[in-house]
């Protein structure tokens, strides 16, 4: 039955394969969400209706679509399509005409859009109940916080009622809610998500960040929105890494004594000391590390010129009619109008400094490791205070961003009060995939439930080992899955990573002859040209001959370039293949092509 079952990506696809179907999925949803009862999750949840309507179009289980049926919520200062983005602030709030980026491309891998979540207005905050749209209450104890910004995001991912979630993170607002909700938050190199279609907070510090109840989860999301996406400026064509086993005798480091911070909790202090000792066993050199420059850093977020930053974004509104905001932020934010363009400017001077002072003290690490969070807040103590517990929150936390670390906070086994536990791996940008590796080692050993439900958290799957005699291959036809040639590649051990597309400047045409039909792929940077659709598979390097071997005229191998602008080897068409071909770059994908009516394909 649907109702015992963990809405993990693994569990659902099991579900699927087994005959399930997306609209029986989004019923149990929708139930999951009555048995919850909390109205503060959401500020717009999708009606049954639209959510059937969604679910039905999907069509027959697609495997090939690695998102396919999987249900998931949205920051509601994220836009989609259609509904209202607020931002938690009613007199804010406009209606898109489109997707962000981010969404399209989790909705164009088969996931299903459930709703726009609650947040602390305009993202300012790390305790999630300074909305007024009623504050939604911790997964795991109502008693405390739900953690913010991006509080909705992270309490319906802890109650495992979507499989995950999109919040933003500029402070530490995708990584605390997974601490106070026991579950995964995945803090990406900045640039790595676009973007575009989000309401910005710090918009050169910002970014789309994942919430999910397995690190596995977290990153399959990942892997999937992101993407370069050239239409905003602080988009990187970053390269993916694929999660391999972590190396041997990694550098990690720690606060040392003197700059440990825990606010007067000695278990969450044994807690994270137990934690760093399991780093020990697994072979991990621990390094104690002054953490002075980083709280010198952290402090310029919400004292200097960053301030400002998100003062650009509600300044019409806080003039024309500031009892829109609340009083919180709207002090808070209101710091801004005190400063000066040469305040600005001293600011970004002194962040260099900063930077250049602690450029020793990580010099030789491989990452960081840290209490995600000093200790838990109540709502009771932010009634009584709405800053002070908040500025705690962000110890761990704001620095990372305005030093472009990637992170991820993952739960631990639960401390000796039977509250979660929790530590985020931090690194430098682009390492991603290395922080989510050694953050699945304590999947592995830390037994814990998953979120606040009753499920135990499932064994990760062993990673391959980190190697290089394997390549990875684009093929955009008949080698792809299930397709009559794809045999060729698995007889030769090579193994599916992920769908992806090309970058927007490739022509795509059906060849003439066959069978089998045979696409052709060229490049061009045309007004005609578009993204087309790719699988990526990994080859060893000894088969890869042996392979093209089997590539007849006028197909080629080349190096084809993908979404978010790296390259990878793949099929490419001799450009006087095209010779009686029929061009199909409108279509954008060959199954596609394959599925028209046989007069038209």
């Amino acid at each position: 039955m649907l109702s015992s079952l963990p809405f993990t990506i693994a569990a659902l696809q099991d579900a699927y394969a087994r005959g399930t179907r997306p609209e029986e999925v989004v019923d149990e949803v929708l139930a999951r969400l009555d048995r919850i009862g909390d109205p503060g999750i959401f500020i717009h949840l999708c009606d049954r209706d639209s959510l059937m309507a969604e679910a039905c179009a999907l069509g027959a289980y697609d495997p090939a679509k690695p998102l396919w049926g999987i249900p998931f919520a949205v920051k509601d200062n994220i836009d989609v399509a259609g509904l209202p983005t607020t931002a938690a602030c009613p007199a804010y709030a406009y209606t898109p005409e489109r997707d962000a980026f981010v969404v399209a491309r989790l909705r164009a891998a088969g996931a299903l859009m459930i709703g726009k979540t609650n947040l602390d207005q305009f993202a300012t905050g790390l305790v999630g109940v300074r909305t007024p749209y009623g504050a939604p209450r911790n997964a795991v104890d109502p008693e405390i916080v739900p953690g913010g910004s991006s509080g909705g995001s992270g309490v319906v991912v802890g109650h495992g009622a979507v499989a995950f979630s999109l919040g933003t993170d500029t402070a530490g607002s995708g990584r605390v809610p997974a601490a106070l909700n026991n579950i995964v938050g995945l803090k990406p190199t900045l640039g790595a998500l676009s973007a575009g279609g989000v309401v910005p907070a710090c918009r050169t510090l910002d970014t789309v960040s994942v919430f999910a109840l397995t690190v596995d989860d977290a990153f399959a999301a990942f892997e999937v929105a992101r993407g370069f996406d050239p239409a905003d400026a602080y988009s990187k064509p970053l390269p993916s890494k694929p999660l391999t086993a972590p190396l041997p005798a990694l550098r990690i480091g720690v606060p040392d004594a003197a700059s440990s911070a825990f606010d007067g909790d000695s278990v969450q202090q044994e807690t994270f000391a137990r934690d760093v000792a399991r780093l020990a066993t697994q072979g991990a050199e621990i390094v104690e590390v002054d953490f002075t420059p980083l709280y010198a850093i952290a402090a310029m977020l919400y004292q200097g010129a960053w301030v400002a930053e998100r003062h650009t974004v509600i300044a019409d509104l806080l003039a024309r009619d500031p009892e829109a905001v609340l009083p919180v932020t709207r002090q808070i934010i209101g710091l801004a109008e005190t400063m000066s363009a040469d305040d600005a400017f001293r600011g970004i001077y002194r962040l260099a400094e900063l930077k250049r002072e602690a450029e020793p003290l990580l010099a030789g690490l491989d990452m960081l490791c840290v209490p995600t969070i000093p200790r838990f807040v109540t709502v009771a103590e932010i009634e009584a205070d709405p800053v002070g517990p908040n500025s705690m929150l962000g110890t761990y936390t704001n620095f990372v961003n305005l030093l472009d670390l990637c992170g991820i906070a993952v739960p631990t086994a639960p401390r000796s009060d039977g509250r979660p536990g929790s530590v985020t791996l931090l690194a430098r940008a682009g390492e991603d995939a290395a922080i989510a590796a050694v953050a699945r080692g304590f999947e592995a050993d830390c037994p814990r439930p998953l979120g606040a439900t009753a499920h135990p958290v499932p064994t990760p799957a062993a990673l391959p080992a980190a190697q290089d005699d394997r390549i990875e291959l684009a093929v955009c036809g008949a080698h792809m899955s299930g397709l009559p040639l794809n045999g060729q590649l698995t007889a030769l051990g090579a193994s599916f990573l992920r769908a992806d597309h090309t970058a927007p400047w490739y022509r795509f045409y059906a060849l003439a002859g066959g069978p089998p039909a045979r696409p052709g792929l060229l490049r061009d940077s045309g007004p005609k040209a578009g993204a087309v659709a790719v699988e990526v598979w990994s080859l060893p390097k000894a088969a890869f001959g042996s392979f093209i071997e089997q590539v007849p005229a006028p197909l080629s191998i080349g190096s084809v370039e993908l979404s978010d602008g790296t390259r990878v080897k793949g099929f490419l068409c001799e450009a006087d293949g095209i010779a009686g071909a029929t061009e199909i770059t409108h279509l954008g994908d060959w199954r596609a092509y394959l599925d028209q009516p046989l007069e038209t394909a």
